[in-house]
């Protein structure tokens, strides 16, 4: 039995690297992947090439210690069972279906401690969306809409789209939505948002201002998110955001710089930037709120949601350059794509 991991050797470059399976560690249990799924945000900046050298990786990831270099393994979304536990590990966790902050690999070890147990009425497929549905949770604690709030969310990603479909079950104001792929318009209209426009269209900044005021005799937005990992929405976000309103950021730019304009408007209408990140949870909400709480909504939100709907392609792990080619090469066909270890 060999092991198959999927390594980042330098920009536009992914490769599978083949070696024997682990042994299995006293304190630790392996988990032989299921599926794994590639994220068209960050990970697409790994493999674009457009991370900084030396940048930490993320130090709340077991899996993902240490500092940015090629080559390198990067991913986050890992369901499996486990297969083997050590000796000094609970029997009672062999079989488990677990999900795993890990990158792409047919198995891997680690701690119990740094496995999410899957709920039974979950399948691995809707599992995988674990990681992106917590990250559009946060993201409206962050935002924290009110009832009949103008909301724009800019970037109908996998994380767009699950923001909007989050905010569609809140008796909100007109619910806006931009991206420029129609494929992703279109889901967004399926699941709650009242409009969905190209941010490409020269009309665009009037397009949005005059659906506001249509609907709700507001000329500026209350809440904007911008999610589409593009810095030019920003400036657009900030543009459309009205008096002592929130933009909320949850874009990783990597080494994107954001061209603003933060005199005119933005000073005098007391505009408020929220960065909005899912590794940590803010700290006002951290006298009730644990990671574990707000995994319980989340994996809530998922037998709600369904988000399955949003995968567009599967591939074998064999085939994890074209999974990537297809990304980089026509985003406009792909939301979801994900990575299966059938043997």
């Amino acid at each position: 039995m060999k092991q198959l991991s999927i390594i980042f050797k330098n920009p536009y470059e992914v490769d599978i690297q083949v070696q024997p399976v682990p042994e299995v560690e006293e304190n630790k249990v392996l988990v032989k992947t299921k599926w794994s799924a590639i994220s068209s945000g960050s990970e697409m900046l790994v493999y674009k090439g457009l991370v900084p050298s030396g940048w930490p990786i993320d130090s709340t990831i077991q899996s993902l210690c240490g500092n940015f270099q090629y080559p390198v393994k990067y991913g986050y979304t890992t369901v499996g069972e486990i297969v083997a536990v050590g000796p000094r590990v609970s029997g009672d966790w062999l079989g488990r279906s677990v999900f795993s902050f890990h990158p792409h690999e047919s198995h891997f070890l680690a701690k119990p401690d740094e496995l999410i147990c899957i709920p039974s009425e979950v399948d691995f497929i809707e599992a995988l969306f674990l990681p992106n549905m917590e990250t559009a949770v946060n993201l409206l604690m962050d935002g924290a809409p009110i009832i009949g709030e103008c909301v724009i969310v800019f970037g109908q990603g996998v994380v767009g789209l699950l923001t909007t479909a989050l905010l569609a079950k809140f008796p909100l104001g007109p619910l806006i939505t931009l991206d420029r792929y129609p494929k992703r318009r279109q889901k967004s209209l399926e699941i709650g948002a009242d409009n969905a426009f190209d941010p490409d269209d020269q009309r665009i900044s009037s397009r949005i201002t005059d659906t506001l005021k249509s609907n709700s005799n507001q000329d500026s937005a209350d809440l904007v998110y911008e999610l589409s990992g593009e810095p030019s929405a920003l400036k657009l976000a900030i543009t459309k955001t009205g008096f002592d309103a929130r933009v909320v950021i949850g874009s990783w730019y990597g080494t994107k710089m954001a061209n603003l304009e933060l005199g005119k408007d933005f000073h005098r209408n007391r505009i408020r930037l929220i960065s909005s990140q899912v590794s940590t949870i803010a700290p006002r909400f951290t006298g009730r709120w644990t990671k574990s709480r707000r995994i319980g909504i989340v994996w809530k939100m998922i037998r709600s949601l369904k988000p399955e709907r949003f995968i567009t392609h599967r591939f074998h792990v064999s085939q994890v350059k074209q999974a990537f080619e297809l990304l980089d090469k026509k985003p406009e066909d792909a939301i979801q794509v994900v990575l299966s270890y059938e043997e």
